[in-house]
């Protein structure tokens, strides 16, 4: 039977599904009995299921991330939170170094099945320390799987496939997402290998390619476009690493236009990455216009409000691209 959650909630009956079903699952890092940090994601585990399998930790990155990966090799499945992905990037040896290494370095024969959480926290005039989506870094490396979901169902589902998988996963959440609401069934656990890019919207004149947030901004500007007598199709990408693109191909064969959202930076970055995944199988002359990208500024978030309204990427910006390719 069909019922509505938010973005919070999925993430929430995740963690309730994998601490009932899984005695190896445990949950570590700052602030997980505090809702300022993890907002309602993470309510009440800690009185539910005891403060030894949901353990708030001191303030080290380095220090809680270690742990994990070590437990994830003696035969736990934990999952790190790092409530700003900002300071994640203290735990970067344990991760890119270690965890995404450490089946290779072993010829299979060990695993490090642990799941790192990094919470993408902007707005709100944070400023440039606080405020960084670098889901691009993480999925650069090898032997990490990322992932990005944009709605509610995936945010539950994909938390409880990335648990479950053998290997290290990086789970991204975006506090923005955290109040949109889908359609859920009770959870069917699917292998995370199996997950494709989703087609959230069908449409015939152009694709748009949602990475995360960015998925929720695309589907916003598709409704908007309608009105223009423009059918775009709207793709979600959901993993980034190993990236999937035969679902995005088929969509881009039949739109002959093509264009990427993504909430991180311009350079070096995943809209980069999927324009070139696409264009390396169809040919220029097979589109009607060249693929555009949607990214932000290449420079620091800045903290003032008047200021976040013009760097941060909106529906209304993606419509313009859009519109440009007609």
């Amino acid at each position: 039977m069909k019922r509505e959650i938010s973005y919070a909630e999925g993430i929430l009956e995740a963690f309730n599904y994998l601490l009932t079903n899984h005695q190896n699952v445990f949950v570590i890092g700052q602030g997980l009995w505090s809702p300022w940090y993890v907002g309602a994601s993470m309510k009440d585990l800690d009185v539910k299921y005891g403060k030894e399998r949901v353990i708030d930790s001191p303030v080290s990155e380095l220090a809680v991330t270690g742990a994990a990966v070590g437990a994830s090799i003696c035969g736990y499945r934990p999952v790190v939170v790092h409530p700003r992905m900002d300071f994640m990037v203290l735990a970067i040896d344990q991760i890119v170094n270690q965890a995404a290494k450490w089946r290779h370095m072993f010829g299979g024969k060990s695993i490090a099945p642990v799941t790192i959480r990094g919470i993408i926290n902007r707005g709100g005039e944070q400023g440039a320390q606080h405020s960084q989506a670098l889901h691009s870094w993480f999925a650069h490396v090898p032997g990490l799987r990322v992932v990005m979901p944009a709605t509610a169902d995936d945010a539950r589902d994909l938390l409880v496939a990335s648990v479950l998988s053998d290997d290290p996963v990086m789970f991204i959440d975006d506090r923005w997402c955290y109040e949109h609401k889908s359609q859920v069934v009770d959870i069917e656990p699917v292998r995370l290998d199996s997950v494709e890019p989703r087609v959230l919207k069908e449409g015939n004149d152009v694709t748009i390619l949602g990475i995360g947030y960015s998925s929720l901004l695309c589907l916003e500007a598709s409704t908007n476009l309608e009105k223009d007598g423009i059918s775009a199709e709207v793709i979600d990408l959901r993993i980034l690493n190993p990236i999937k693109v035969k679902n995005i191909l088929k969509s881009v064969e039949k739109t002959k236009r093509f264009v990427v959202v993504d909430g991180g930076w311009t350079n070096c970055g995943m809209a980069g990455e999927l324009i070139a995944r696409v264009m390396e199988n169809i040919s220029i002359s097979d589109l009607s216009a060249s693929p555009k990208r949607v990214t932000l500024t290449d420079a620091p978030a800045p903290t003032s409000s008047n200021l976040e309204e013009d760097y941060y990427t909106k529906s209304v910006d993606i419509e313009q691209v859009v519109k440009t390719m007609f």
